[in-house]
């Protein structure tokens, strides 16, 4: 990621070939959320009743918050000089996210200190009212492993997850200690308990901090199988899987995304599989979703919040934008023991307007009126040129 302006762009040099990054604009503040309904324990049973059945739960995820200065600067602005307002920018999925029993985002970068500085690429530093704005937007848990989880090392991580904590937002995929590390998160969801695994494929050359191997999890498939059976033992009736993965700029799954996909898809123990739902992000894309082995990967989300971005040639990328939310509805097993399974999967196409700084519900923002049919095709016919269709995909409001 490189950060630049859209207007008096500079050629690029080689040495910064590697990323892209952008800018942005902005407007007014969203009321606040409804609460989620609390899960409530069943009744007791009368003598002799057949006690309740177990119920479903819808879950949703988003793809990559990348604060670049721009969103910063826009967060300022909407907080009208009293700190940062990340509020606004997440108010248009804001109905999606709250609605879901469960809400599952994905935090690439680390916080800076209170009262800052703040920066955008190369070494991320976000204000820590992200985490707010994640928390009253209805997410529930957070990804925090990238490639940019120690851009201010074991400091700028545990300011991160005390943050998220602070706000009520759970987190997987980095630790403040290794009796953290060892043990999933767990959530629940309707009446479901979920674990929320997360991994990257690399923290962009930054060494693990000195005594602290577990800081941050690193992608490799034993691992993850391994995780996926604690998880399990655990108590996890639903594990979930957030990997940061993939080739920046490319709408396509590349080579590791589809074996290590296909590998993780197919471990299995005691003939149930160890993982139910795989979540991809980094591509700063949407790639496609895809039903392999029975469970549902989405190799990239795409970026949630950005800057304009810049591409690997130097150029403005509106892809960078783009994302979606996926949305999946999981039914109770058939038979004890049995897998939770995906009745319905749907993808939402959404866009980050870097001239209102909004992430914008395109489905929703096109019946209103707003001419923007030709992006929420484009992320659609990637989304679905894996023939996820044919397995009951479909397009969501």
């Amino acid at each position: 990621m490189i950060q630049r302006t859209r207007q008096g762009a500079v050629a690029l040099g080689a040495a910064l070939l590697m990323a892209a990054t952008g800018c942005a604009g902005g407007a007014d503040a969203p009321e606040a959320p409804p609460r989620k309904a609390p899960t409530r324990p069943a009744a007791p049973s009368a003598v002799g009743a057949r006690p309740a059945a177990p119920t479903g739960f819808t879950l949703v995820a988003s793809g990559d918050v990348l604060p670049h200065d721009s969103i910063i600067r826009r967060a300022a602005e909407d907080a009208g000089g009293n700190g940062f307002d990340f509020r606004p920018m997440l108010s248009g999925v804001k109905s999606v996210v709250s609605a879901a029993d469960l809400a599952i985002c994905h935090m690439e970068t680390v916080y800076g200190q209170e009262g800052g500085p703040y920066t955008g690429y190369p070494a991320f530093k976000s204000p820590p009212e992200v985490a707010i704005a994640l928390k009253e937007t209805g997410y529930d848990s957070c990804s925090t492993a990238s490639n940019h989880t120690l851009d201010d090392g074991a400091a700028g991580l545990g300011r991160t997850l005390d943050a998220l904590d602070r706000a009520g937002v759970r987190h997987a995929g980095s630790a403040r200690s290794a009796e953290e590390a060892a043990g999933p998160t767990l959530l629940k969801a309707g009446d479901a308990t979920v674990a929320q695994l997360a991994y990257t494929y690399d923290t962009n050359g930054r060494p693990l901090p000195e005594g602290q191997p577990w800081a941050v999890n690193l992608l490799d498939e034993q691992k993850i199988i391994a995780d996926a059976r604690a998880a399990r033992q655990a108590g996890a009736e639903v594990v979930v899987v957030s990997v940061h993965w993939g080739t920046e700029w490319q709408t396509a799954p590349d080579d590791r995304q589809l074996t290590l996909g296909r590998s993780l898809t197919a471990s299995h123990t005691d003939g149930r599989p160890d993982i139910d739902l795989i979540l991809g992000t980094h591509a700063h894309v949407p790639q496609a979703y895809e039903k392999v082995n029975g469970t549902w990967i989405i190799y990239g989300m795409g970026d949630q919040i950005a800057g304009d971005m810049i591409n690997h040639a130097g150029a403005f990328d509106p892809r960078g934008n783009q994302g979606t939310l996926g949305r999946f509805t999981f039914a109770p097993p058939r038979t004890p023991g049995g897998r939770w399974e995906v009745t319905t999967a749907q993808f939402l196409p959404q866009w980050f307007d870097t001239g209102r700084g909004r992430v914008v519900n395109l489905n929703a923002a096109i019946k209103a009126g707003e001419p923007l049919t030709a992006v929420r095709d484009t992320i659609r016919d990637v989304v679905l040129e894996r023939g996820a269709a044919a397995d009951g995909l479909v397009m969501g409001e």
